[in-house]
């Protein structure tokens, strides 16, 4: 979907900015507990690079918050999302600074409105995406992009990419077992399989491996890319078994190819290595990666399965403290088909942003591949525990200040910030 707001207001807020006189008021965006919606103000954010104005993020001051240069229009615009600011004198803005820079804290100066894909598939599916919907709560803008445009070389005009919860292995998400007489689960696989057939494939997991490949150049050539939940291990399996048949006669027709897991070739993969593949085409899992317990009984509440985030250097790591910034250090946790990640799994090159302490569940990885980054992020729903198939989707207006939410919305934002230098 595309902001269908007009953009005349742009050059009109720009050119007030330009002729504003030197000692006008900053609007600061508090991300602490004084927000009263922290969701919509990273759309405020957004909305305010839309129109060419830098935007400081204040990287560990007051949970990451936000400076721009005060007017009115600005203002109003945050009061119509019900974002809460404060206007700051220049004396005052000079001091917050200085606080900053004998900190660890830094300042980020965002310059311009990343263009934001979404790869989610155009059948209506029996369950939500957590971004998709805090993009709209947040009334950021975006486009869908599914397998024909990925692989027809759309993905070039886009900046950033988030992957809908997708199994990129072919095998329908291994809802076989518990869906398969379904007519949701029916009609998604005769869709994957005309559309494999329009595109020239003979197996639908032959074209998944074909698009995480073109996504996998699109990363190195300098593309953001952001998944959740299964889009995450699912996506390195079709890199490791390119060329190597994984999946069972159920989802594709023939066998599979047994000695596949000798075959994976981890080289290729961008975040995991050495996982073992699940190959029973009746158990809901794709591999060792990830650690949702196999036994119900094991799992407990979101705030027993809480994660912690870890604390960087805003001077020396900026790009890990960005993609952290928070009003608690502390998250409830949420389950997933890919829950977590098992750090004996992840490639050294990656950097965990977010653990389960005294386990190894990893949460939440970034690293770069070639020119681009990854971000994954396991679990389905920050404010729903368990999100079952069929559930209603989460109303974010009762979560307004989510902090699993606001990792999301980080993530939309860090490629504005593509110049890593400090700006003050």
């Amino acid at each position: 979907m595309r902001n269908t707001r007009p953009f005349a207001l742009s050059l009109i807020i720009a050119t007030l900015l330009t002729v504003a006189a030197a000692g006008a008021d900053r609007l600061l965006v508090p991300m602490d507990l004084q927000q009263h919606n922290h969701l919509k103000a990273y759309g405020l954010a957004f909305w305010i690079l839309e129109r060419g104005i830098e935007v400081d993020w204040l990287l560990n001051y007051r949970g990451g918050s936000f400076a721009v240069q005060s007017h009115d229009l600005i203002a109003q615009e945050a009061r119509i999302r019900g974002v809460s600011f404060e206007l700051v004198s220049e004396p005052d803005i000079a001091r917050i600074y200085a606080q900053i820079d004998g900190a660890n804290m830094d300042v980020v100066r965002l310059e311009k409105a990343p263009k934001i894909a979404v790869y989610t598939p155009p059948n209506a599916q029996p369950w939500d995406d957590a971004v998709t919907m805090a993009l709209d709560y947040a009334d950021i803008p975006y486009d869908k992009l599914w397998d024909a445009e990925v692989l027809n070389g759309a993905l070039d005009d886009y900046d950033w990419l988030h992957l809908h919860h997708e199994d990129f292995t072919g095998q329908y998400g291994k809802f076989y077992a518990s869906f398969h007489n379904e007519p949701w689960y029916q009609q998604q696989q005769r869709t994957y399989e005309e559309q494999a057939r329009r595109l020239g494939f003979a197996k639908v997991s032959e074209q998944k491996k074909a698009v995480a490949r073109t996504i996998y150049d699109y990363v190195v050539g300098g593309g953001f890319l952001f998944a959740m939940c299964s889009a995450t291990d699912t996506f390195d399996i079709a890199l490791a078994a390119q060329g190597v048949d994984i999946t069972h006669t159920l989802f594709d027709g023939d066998p599979l190819d047994s000695q596949a897991q000798a075959k994976l070739d981890f080289t290729k993969t961008v975040a995991f290595e050495n996982f073992t593949i699940e190959t029973n085409p009746l158990v809901y899992e794709h591999s060792d990666i990830d650690t949702t317990p196999k036994d119900a009984r094991l799992i407990r509440s979101a705030e027993a399965e809480y994660f912690t985030l870890f604390e960087f250097s805003a001077r020396h790591d900026p790009v890990p403290t960005m993609l952290t910034q928070c009003h608690t250090s502390v998250v409830n946790g949420f389950l997933g088909q890919t829950t977590a990640f098992h750090k004996k799994l992840i490639k050294d090159h990656m950097v965990i942003l977010a653990e389960v302490e005294g386990t190894d569940q990893v949460k939440y990885i970034h690293g770069q591949v070639g020119r681009g980054t990854i971000t994954f992020y396991g679990g389905h729903d920050p404010e729903d525990h368990k999100h079952h198939v069929g559930d209603p989707p989460t109303q974010l207006d009762l979560h307004r200040s989510s902090p699993g939410y606001r990792l999301i919305l980080n993530n939309v934002l860090f490629p504005a910030a593509k110049k890593q230098e400090r700006k003050t």
